[in-house]
């Protein structure tokens, strides 16, 4: 069982290995999966402890069933790639960069090449071992594929500890512009509900007091209103996976071009006016976009901003919306 790394598998922890890292437990358990990938089966939730999603430093203790699943990875080799990648910001410390929609942040199963990791280990060699995963070189946050914007990028290990830390004690204000179905009934407010793995779909989240669920706060105000939709700018005071989208849809305004969350065939709710049902046919994701992001500086301790426009396609859509 040790050597195969193709199979579904359920271990009890017994005494001889109370105290160890997850990542680690996994590693000796499989020698042929490094730790990198062992880090990686877990923090994608293919590896759980006793059902729950642990991060790799969990220290697994007595009686604790870890279990899930080793893909065959054997191809999988973690290479620079030449990626056009828009950089906002650069210092010594960190840089920052605008994210284009439809790119994978790091390499997931069925993601080995062609991401921002890739891009950045190509365009800065020298932070190839910043942070926990040499196939995520600096990352110290994420978007979703299709999800565009600012993104913030550690250069040495001080700045990953400083951001991670920052991250963590929600010092960093991060702003998103969205497209919503619906219009809300009043100019802003905000969505506090927990959000956990759904049951049977691993790759979703979803609302939830159960299990995994942890607490989730956005804050939302209205932009701008078309007929039937709105553009909404949104505080999130948490960074939960798919924490806007989840929200959102949970209080019936979904995101606009969200094939997970949204609904099923939002065309149907313009059927009486053509050219808008035309203009949400042609939406090619979800219309969600990290706007602006604030933190201290590292060193200095100055307050910065940074900001990328919307993209073309939301600015597109946008412009339609007003010629429709």
């Amino acid at each position: 069982m040790h050597d195969n790394s193709n199979r579904s598998f359920a271990i009890r922890i017994d005494s001889d290995d109370i105290g160890k890292r997850l990542d680690t437990f996994i590693t000796t358990t499989f020698p042929k999966i490094s730790r990198s990938r062992a880090s990686r089966f877990i923090r994608n939730g293919d590896i759980t402890v006793s059902g729950t999603i642990k991060k790799p430093g969990y220290r697994v203790n007595g009686g604790d069933f870890v279990s899930g699943c080793i893909h065959e990875l054997s191809s999988f080799q973690f290479k620079p790639e030449p990626i056009d990648i828009q950089i906002v910001f650069e210092d010594a410390l960190f840089l920052v960069i605008n994210k284009k929609p439809g790119i994978v942040v790091h390499p997931s199963p069925g993601h080995d090449h062609g991401t921002i990791a890739n891009g950045l280990a190509f365009l800065r060699p020298e932070i190839k071992d910043v942070g926990v995963d040499p196939t995520r070189p600096g990352i110290v946050h994420r978007l979703d594929k299709d999800t565009s914007g600012i993104m913030i990028i550690a250069k040495t290990d001080s700045a990953y500890n400083y951001l991670v830390s920052q991250f963590k004690e929600r010092q960093i204000t991060k702003t998103y512009l969205g497209i919503v179905h619906g219009i809300p009934d009043r100019k802003n407010g905000q969505i506090i509900l927990k959000i956990g793995r759904h049951a049977s779909h691993r790759k979703k989240m979803t609302v939830t007091d159960h299990g995994n669920a942890r607490y989730a706060e956005t804050h939302w105000k209205i932009k701008k209103t078309y007929d039937r939709l709105s553009l909404l700018e949104f505080d999130i005071k948490t960074g939960r996976t798919h924490q806007i989208r989840v929200h959102c849809a949970a209080v019936r305004h979904p995101i606009v071009g969200d094939q997970t969350y949204g609904f099923k065939k939002p065309y149907k709710l313009f059927e009486d006016v053509p050219i808008l049902k035309k203009i949400i046919r042609s939406v090619p994701r979800q219309m969600l976009h990290a706007w602006q992001l604030r933190l201290r500086h590292p060193e200095s301790g100055e307050i910065l901003k940074f900001e990328a426009p919307l993209p073309g396609d939301i600015t597109s859509f946008l412009k339609n919306l007003n010629a429709g």
